[in-house]
C-alpha cells in the first residue's frame, strides 16, 4: 500500500507553487498546519470508508445518524428527472456534443473535495469500452458508478448501491449490459478458463438459459435478470422504489453507435 504524503494530497486548499514544492523535497520542512489538515483530511476518509462498509449489517438508520447532513440533503431532481439527465447526457455523448468537460475542474476544486452528491447510480461491466460517465456526458461527481466484469448484481454490488440510494441519495439505479460482452459471451460458450474467470458464469447463465446463444439477446437479458434481483435481494433499495423516490432499470450500450436504450 502506497504512504499518504500530504504533499500530494489533491484536495488540499493552500497549494504551493512548483518552485516551493521542488525546495520542500531537498529539505524543507512542511506546513504543520498543512500537514495536520491533510492528516485529518485522511482520517475523515478513512472513516467514511468504514461507515460505507457498515450499511448492509445496521441498516439506514445507523448511516442517516452518521452520515453528514450535506450528503444527505441530496439535489430535489425526481426519479424521472435524474433518468431524463442521463438519457440526455448520453444524446449530447453519441451526437458527439459533450459539455462536461468545461465543469470538471470548477467542480473538483469547488463541490467535491468534501462531499459527494450523485444524481444517479450506474452498475456497468468492466469492459475498458464502457466509460460511464462519458457515455452519459457526466462530471466528477454526478454518477456513482458500479462495475465489474458482466455487470452483475453481487452482495457487495448490492452494498455499494444501497450506500448511493440510502446514503447519498442517488434516484435512479441504471443496470447497464453493452454490445460484445465478454462475461456474457463466455458464459454461452462455456469453455474452460483460467483462474476464477469462471466465477461469473453462475451469474449470467439464467441469462443464457433464457436468451442463448444469441449474444446482444443474452446481454440484454442479463441486464433485466440483474436489475430485477437488486430490486427483489435488498430491502433498501425495494423500499425507496415502493416509496418512487428511485428507480432501478435495465439499459443496452451500444459500443458502436454510443447509443443508450432503456429495456423493457
Amino acid at each position: 500500500m502506497a504512504q499518504f504524503d500530504p504533499k500530494n494530497d489533491a484536495t488540499q486548499p493552500n497549494q504551493t507553487s512548483p518552485d516551493s514544492e521542488s525546495s520542500s523535497t531537498c529539505g524543507s520542512q512542511p506546513s504543520l498546519l498543512n500537514e495536520g489538515a491533510s492528516r485529518r483530511k485522511f482520517l475523515q476518509m478513512a472513516m467514511g470508508g468504514a461507515v460505507a462498509g457498515l450499511v448492509t449489517s445496521t441498516g439506514i438508520e445507523f448511516m442517516e445518524f452518521v452520515a453528514p447532513s450535506s450528503a444527505l440533503a441530496q439535489s430535489t431532481l425526481t426519479p424521472e428527472m435524474a433518468l431524463k439527465e442521463l438519457l440526455e447526457g448520453n444524446k449530447r455523448f453519441a451526437a458527439g456534443n459533450l459539455t462536461s468537460f468545461e465543469q470538471d475542474l470548477a467542480i473538483l476544486r469547488n463541490h467535491t473535495s468534501e462531499k459527494q452528491q450523485p444524481f444517479a447510480a450506474v452498475l456497468a461491466c468492466a469492459d475498458s469500452r464502457v466509460p460511464v460517465e462519458l457515455i452519459f456526458d457526466q462530471t466528477i461527481g454526478h454518477i456513482f458508478v458500479t462495475r465489474n466484469a458482466g455487470n452483475i448484481t453481487t452482495s457487495e454490488i448490492i452494498a455499494s448501491l444501497e450506500y448511493g440510494a440510502a446514503v447519498l441519495g442517488t434516484k435512479v439505479i441504471l443496470v447497464m449490459g453493452h454490445g460484445a460482452c465478454g462475461a456474457v459471451d463466455a458464459t454461452i460458450q462455456g469453455k474452460e478458463v483460467p483462474g476464477q474467470i469462471s466465477a461469473l458464469y453462475p451469474h449470467i447463465q439464467p441469462a443464457v438459459d433464457l436468451a442463448g446463444p444469441d449474444l446482444e439477446a443474452t446481454v440484454k437479458a442479463n441486464a433485466k435478470i440483474q436489475a430485477a434481483l437488486l430490486r427483489q435481494a435488498s430491502p433498501v433499495i425495494s423500499g425507496l422504489v415502493k416509496k418512487e423516490k428511485l428507480l432501478v432499470l435495465a439499459a443496452f450500450y451500444n459500443i458502436s453507435s454510443g447509443v443508450v436504450s432503456l429495456l423493457k
